[in-house]
């Protein structure tokens, strides 16, 4: 693709991005500036249309991107904008001031996402339920609410909050991690066994409140199906957007994202490790977000990757904007987890 194309391209995808209205060649020329006719702009137009990068929805119309559009456009074209610093110190104070529980900060984090971008956003959390025990403890955070941190091999960790009895201190909190970790150690989550839980009721029978409590968090991670929940927030942020106003493709979406099945096996088509994903309508496996595109980047614990985060919206989205804010939120709420693990480290 020559320079003249590439510019009327771009003009093309920036325009309808901002207006999601079908782009003519006038509109081209009257507010772009390249330098050419409206009669050049159509030929080069009808080159590209021919060549599979824009396309024309209803006869008469003007031209809209296609997938191989917008994926040209991302690959080659696009000029990634900077994360506001307004936005960057929402971030990492929201992130801060979070209370220490992996649940709560994923939450925290998807609701985020969804108001920055106004796209639908979801988190995949990590889960217990494939790691081994390495170590577990109760850790007080102001009486009497405490944290349950199971941290597994490999360095994945898993916080809890709940409250104990009026009476419990900082000794008996110590005292119960001892034995969980003691006789926890080396196990998977799913391979529990019940005669080692009652040997723990047994030999903790007078904490049997707080023990109670610890012993019910693990269950609910051993019968979770393994995967790791999954986290959605903003979905009817969908419906302000133009493409989705079609009532039976709305209940078609919406029905989608309220499968979680389907929702993870979008999110493990993120490439690991690799910053951010952009996929674009049909490069996604399901065919009922053939007009969405998802944009995704893995957060990481202890040196490995153990989420995902993604944001979901019309093909038509802000991709200059969205890729970076996506690779910073991935890149702070990785920093976040390891500081949570080893209480240190700076943004």
């Amino acid at each position: 693709m020559d320079d003249r194309k590439q510019r009327v391209l771009l003009a093309i995808i920036q325009d309808y991005v901002a207006t999601a209205e079908p782009v003519g060649s006038r509109t081209i020329a009257r507010k772009y500036q390249l330098g050419v006719s409206s009669a050049t702009i159509r030929n080069e137009m009808a080159d590209l249309e021919e060549m599979g990068y824009i396309e024309q929805p209803h006869t008469s119309a003007g031209r809209v991107p296609s997938i191989t559009g917008y994926r040209y456009y991302v690959d080659s074209l696009m000029k990634r904008e900077s994360v506001p610093p307004d936005l960057e110190k929402i971030i990492r104070e929201g992130l801060e001031h979070t209370v220490g529980d992996v649940g709560g900060l994923i939450h925290y984090t998807g609701q985020l996402l969804a108001k920055l971008t106004s796209y639908a956003a979801l988190v995949m959390m990590p889960g217990l339920f494939g790691g081994r025990i390495r170590h577990i403890q109760l850790v007080p955070l102001v009486l009497p609410r405490v944290t349950l941190v199971v941290v597994l091999d490999g360095g994945t960790v898993q916080n809890h909050v709940f409250e104990v009895p009026e009476g419990i201190g900082e000794e008996d909190l110590a005292v119960i991690s001892a034995v969980l970790s003691a006789k926890l150690k080396g196990m998977t989550v799913a391979g529990i066994r019940r005669t080692v839980m009652s040997e723990i009721n047994l030999e903790l029978s007078r904490y049997r409140d707080v023990l109670n409590k610890a012993l019910e968090v693990l269950a609910d991670e051993r019968g979770s199906a393994g995967a790791g929940k999954i986290y959605l927030d903003g979905m009817f942020n969908i419906l302000n957007q133009p493409e989705f106003q079609n009532v039976e493709r709305v209940r078609t979406l919406l029905g989608l994202l309220e499968q979680e099945e389907v929702l993870k096996e979008l999110l493990a088509e993120t490439a690991p490790s690799a910053g951010v994903t952009v996929r674009i309508g049909s490069e996604m496996s399901s065919r009922y977000v053939a007009e969405c595109s998802m944009v995704s980047a893995v957060f990481r614990m202890g040196g490995r990757d153990v989420g995902t985060l993604a944001v979901l919206g019309p093909t038509r989205m802000e991709y200059a904007r969205i890729v970076p804010l996506m690779e910073f939120a991935a890149r702070s709420l990785t920093v976040y987890l390891n500081r949570l693990v080893a209480g240190r480290g700076d943004w």
